[in-house]
């Protein structure tokens, strides 16, 4: 029996740990040609080397998520090794914990280059390439929690996720005509290297096993779960939708 995405051809951004490697693991597994996005100084031999163990097939592209033009070529590239562009996940982003007062503009700038002009550039220049081939394709970004709920170390961070919610339902509004589905999930507790220093600190602990609805952090391959059924045709009727993965967490978040 083929498995869901045979076939397809699938990019990743930021895709060497966390949310992002175990997606393009899971995407591989489901048996989609991966392609597997670092930054120039990154190394994608731990995630290649797991779709391998897994049985699937990827190469790596890349891209700083800061510089448009990579952006631009990586697709170029991606569509070219892999035959044609199907899916797109964008995944890469920063998130330095910093109060508000001792953010910087450069800070500010490189947060919003990176994760929301990032995320605007790899999905319009996708689209372009998906409508080019004229098959349709599907696309989930992945935003945060952060979009509904401020942080005190992260003001400006909340910003970028903010924005990547709304992208995916204007975006979304106007290329379904061209058969492309547009989507994005909003993860809470995550156990990934970004949310590392939570973990560390015994009372944000206790603060989120406490109002988590499942009393526990996700994990990665839990938000790989999801963004492999909002990209499939299980999904084929969702689109513009940014779906909390939180476990419950927002609404507790206030108590």
């Amino acid at each position: 029996m083929d498995k869901r995405f045979t076939g397809k051809v699938a990019l990743v951004t930021g895709a060497t740990h966390g949310i992002g490697q175990a997606t393009a693991v899971r995407l591989a597994t489901d048996g989609a040609l991966v392609a597997v996005n670092q930054r120039p100084t990154g190394d994608p031999t731990e995630t290649l080397n797991k779709i391998q163990e897994a049985g699937g097939d990827a190469f790596p592209v890349v891209a700083d998520m800061r510089d448009p033009d990579q952006i631009v070529h990586m697709i170029g590239e991606v569509a070219e090794r892999g035959g044609r562009l199907d899916y797109v996940v964008s995944n890469a982003a920063i998130n330095p914990f910093m109060p508000w007062d001792q953010t910087t503009v450069e800070d500010y700038d490189n947060l919003s280059e990176t994760n929301l002009r990032g995320t605007w550039v790899v999905t319009t220049e996708g689209a372009k390439q998906m409508i080019k081939e004229g098959h349709g394709g599907a696309m989930v970004c992945v935003s945060s929690i952060s979009a509904h709920v401020g942080s005190p170390f992260q003001t400006a961070y909340c910003a970028t996720k903010g924005g990547i919610s709304m992208w995916v339902k204007a975006f979304g509004s106007v290329i379904g005509t061209h058969g492309i589905r547009v989507n994005a999930i909003e993860p809470g507790w995550i156990v990934t290297p970004m949310s590392e220093p939570m973990f560390d600190d015994p009372a944000a602990v206790k603060y989120y096993e406490e109002r988590i609805a499942l009393h526990r952090p996700g994990q990665p391959e839990e938000m790989a779960s999801v963004i492999s059924f909002l990209l499939s045709d299980d999904a084929s009727y969702v689109t513009c939708a940014t779906l909390l993965t939180d476990a419950g967490f927002i609404v507790n978040a206030e108590l």
